[in-house]
This record gives structure tokens, C-alpha cells and sequence, in this order.
């Protein structure tokens, strides 16, 4: 009787905050974003600029200090926007299943760096399975809940073709016939089932391979509840392992390493590229890779901001994961000093993603945000995409030489060591543990973060 009495008080509180949290995350904020018309825009590899007006144009060359090279620009604001748009957004929901073993049916006010990590594994996938190329066709239908942060001559209709927006795969002198009309729909056709799958992997039910539940299952192996907050290295492991045990067929083709202590051990990360996949026959999987850093000690150190623009200059970059204290956001790109972001802290409805056709507005952002990177807490995760081994070891390379350009006087914000760990004398690796997120000297090291330190991922 006294169990039933604490269920039912828990229910009523549960019902409370939630009631609360959707008033209080379901508006949406009239701030404006302004960008500048004089400086180029990076998104995520790719880079535009607002002068750039009308059609599209052949590509402009543009010599960018942050990432030490000569960089083609994409295209205007029309092209930034159907890019920006077409990038996976997951934030809070309520009114959905709830919660294994809590009363919660809403991630308001706890769930943002886990939101943010699903933003970065969404865009790991779609470099994957769609790649980087790929846009949204419906994306400029979307009204900009803050229109006003764009320049007059942002056009709201489609280009006449879905080929024009892939200008950074090819020169378009080069195509002398278009593709056929057939031709173009079986691709917009395949592209759409996987990005509809895709965020069907992410939906809010038990049964979604990195859905909320899943991710709360896979974390109280580490001491973690649904409600908590969740820091970066927790949420790096709980994203490795919802990788790892994923059934889908789709998805065995991918894998995600961690870095360990600022250092990814090379053999380590190609061991994971050639482990067997299709029923144990040999293959190479694309790898993930997830490098939890800090950048300086209690503040942001703005000396590593030209390597922060680096690396979002790659186009093998996934984002960066990062924020203010106790919230989390989701950065993907930046103009001058500021970095473009999305934002996790906004309630939506809940959506069933098993129903064929479900509605694709709400995990599609329409106005971006931006921050200076002074205002960032230091810590932070970085993440990158590679298909094959070669281009683990290209990215490696090119990653190395912008650590070494940027720390100068200072420690590297994290290194690229040949061999594996276990060869500097790591008790044991975290890749092969079966019944524990974390070794136990990583648990050891875990202790310096607690949870009353935000720490983001």
C-alpha cells in the first residue's frame, strides 16, 4: 500500500515538472541571428557567402586562414539555408512512451546533451548513407520561425534542379547531359527512404535503436538514470554502445571509437574499420570517431578558436558538441568569431515514427543560431566521419597539422598516436567490454567529473 502511495505521488510530481518544462521550453525564441553579408559562412565542410545572389554561379575560390587553405565556395544564402535546414535537429519531447523504470514521459530540463549527441551520430549517418552532397528537397518550404535574421533576397522556392545543389562533387561544365528524369527520382526516391529511417533510428519509443529509451538503458550500466545529467564521456560510451547493439542490417556497416584521454590510438580505430561484418564475411566499416577535449581550463582559451574553425571547415566534420553550463548545443559551422549552432531546448510534440509518412517538419530546424566562441564552455567533443581506412588516415594526417599549427606554445588539445592502447600500458580497452560501458581504470579517471560539474559532450 505504501509502494502504491509513492507511485502515485511520483506520477503527480512527474506530471507537475512536465507541465511545467512544455510551458517553459515551448516557446520559441524571437531573438534575431544576424550574419554578415562581407564574411563567408562554414557549414559543416562546406562554405558560403552571402553576396552571392541569384542563381547559382560557378564555384568562387575563397583562401580561408582557419582551415590554411584555398576553399570553394558552395554558394549564397538560398543554398546555406536548404543546408542548414536539411541537417537532423532532435529536441525535447513530451507526451512520449514512458520511461522504463521512471514515471517520465518528457525530456524537458535534462535530456539536452543527450538530444545534442543524437544530433551528432544523425549527421554521422547521413554522411554515410546519404552524403554530404545530399539536401533536403522540401527544406525551403519551411517557414523560418525567424525570418528576419535573413537577408531580402533569400529565396523561398527550389532551384530548378535537384542536381544543382551537388556543385561540390563535380564542375558543372563537365555534366554535358543532365540525368534523366528517371534516373533522378529513383535516387530522390532511395534518398528519401534513408532519411526517413534515419530519423526513425532516433524516434522517442523503446524499440528505436538510438531513441531516448535505448540511450537511458544503455546508461544506467554506468550509474545513470533517466532525469540525470549526462556527461560527455558517459554519453561518448552510451553512443558507442548503442552502435555496437544495434540489430539493423543497415547499420552494421558502422562503427564509433572514443578517444581515450585526448588520444586516438590509431590501431585501435582501423581494428574497428576491419572487423567482419555480413555474417562474418570480411569488410571495412566506417568509423565514427568521438574525441571528448577541453578547450583551456575554467574559461574558453580564444586560442583555440582558429582550430575549432578548422575543423568544422572539413567536410568529414560531424560537429562539435558544447555549450554553456548545464546546456548543451549542437554546433555545426560559424561566421567570423561566432559559432552556428543548433538548440536542443525547444519542446515538440511527440512523433511516431512506425507510421509510414510521418511528419518531417519538426527534426528539421529553420533558423540557426549563433554564438561567440568566447561565451563556449571549455568543454567540449569533437567528432568525425571516415568511410575507409584511407580516409581515416588522410583526416589523421590533415587533423595533426592543424593541432600542431594552432597549439604552438601549448598542449595539443588531443593527438594521433600510431599503435594500440593496450601498448601504453592501459589496464584494458573500453572496445571489447561486454557487461560495463567503462574499464575500471576508465571509472577511476571518470571520477574528476561529476554530476554536479556539467561537463558536455
Amino acid at each position: 500500500m505504501e509502494a502504491t502511495g509513492t507511485d502515485e505521488v511520483e506520477k503527480i510530481k512527474s506530471k507537475f515538472m512536465s507541465a511545467w518544462h512544455n510551458m517553459k521550453y515551448s516557446w520559441v525564441l524571437k531573438t534575431k541571428t544576424y550574419f554578415s553579408r562581407n564574411s563567408p559562412v562554414f557549414l559543416l565542410g562546406k562554405c558560403y557567402h552571402f553576396k552571392t545572389e541569384g542563381e547559382y554561379r560557378a564555384l568562387h575560390s575563397f583562401q580561408s586562414s582557419s582551415a590554411g587553405m584555398s576553399t570553394e565556395i558552395s554558394g549564397n544564402v538560398e543554398e546555406f539555408r536548404r543546408d542548414f535546414i536539411s541537417r537532423i535537429w532532435l529536441t525535447y519531447r513530451e507526451e512520449f512512451p514512458q520511461i522504463k523504470g521512471s514515471a517520465l514521459t518528457t525530456d524537458c530540463g535534462w535530456g539536452c546533451t543527450l538530444r545534442t549527441g543524437q544530433m551528432l551520430l544523425a549527421q554521422g549517418l547521413m554522411l554515410h548513407f546519404l552524403g554530404r552532397a545530399w539536401v533536403w528537397p522540401e527544406a525551403l518550404d519551411m517557414e523560418s520561425c525567424d525570418s528576419e535574421s535573413w537577408t531580402s533576397s533569400t529565396v523561398r522556392k527550389l532551384t530548378a534542379s535537384f542536381e544543382a545543389s551537388l556543385t561540390a562533387e563535380r564542375d558543372p561544365k563537365v555534366l554535358a547531359q543532365p540525368p534523366s528524369r528517371r534516373d533522378w527520382d529513383v535516387t530522390e526516391r532511395r534518398n528519401e527512404v534513408y532519411h526517413r529511417k534515419i530519423i526513425s533510428w532516433f524516434g522517442d519509443s523503446p524499440l528505436a535503436a538510438f531513441g531516448l529509451h535505448q540511450l537511458i538503458e544503455y546508461g544506467k550500466k554506468s550509474g545513470k538514470m533517466a532525469g540525470d545529467w549526462y556527461g560527455p564521456a558517459v554519453v561518448a560510451h552510451i553512443l558507442r554502445k548503442a552502435v555496437e547493439e544495434a540489430r539493423d542490417p543497415e547499420l552494421q556497416g558502422v562503427t564509433v571509437y572514443v578517444a581515450q584521454d585526448c588520444t586516438v590510438y590509431s590501431s585501435d580505430v582501423i581494428d574497428r574499420q576491419c572487423s567482419f561484418v555480413d555474417a562474418g564475411k570480411a569488410g571495412t566499416k566506417a568509423v565514427i570517431v568521438l574525441v571528448p577535449v577541453r578547450l583551456g581550463g575554467e574559461r574558453t582559451n580564444t586560442d583555440y578558436l582558429e582550430f575549432v574553425k578548422g575543423i568544422l571547415s572539413l567536410e568529414y566534420c560531424v560537429g562539435i558538441i558544447g555549450g554553456k553550463p548545464k546546456q548543451s548545443y549542437y554546433f555545426a559551422g560559424f561566421q567570423d568569431d561566432s559559432l552556428i549552432y543548433m538548440d536542443p531546448h525547444y519542446c515538440q510534440s511527440f512523433v511516431d515514427v512506425s507510421i509510414k509518412d510521418f511528419p518531417l517538419e519538426s527534426f528539421h530546424c529553420p533558423s540557426p543560431k549563433k554564438m561567440s566562441f568566447k561565451k563556449m564552455d571549455p568543454s567540449c567533443t569533437i567528432g568525425f566521419y571516415c568511410r575507409t581506412v584511407q580516409d581515416f588516415e588522410k583526416a589523421s594526417e590533415e587533423i595533426t597539422k592543424m593541432l600542431k599549427s594552432s597549439s604552438k606554445e601549448k598542449y595539443p588539445l588531443f593527438t594521433f598516436v600510431k599503435g594500440h592502447s593496450r601498448d601504453y600500458d592501459f589496464a584494458s580497452s573500453p572496445l571489447h567490454e561486454e557487461n560495463d560501458l567503462f574499464s575500471e581504470d576508465e571509472k577511476k579517471r571518470l571520477k574528476r567529473f561529476s554530476t554536479e560539474e556539467f561537463v558536455l559532450l
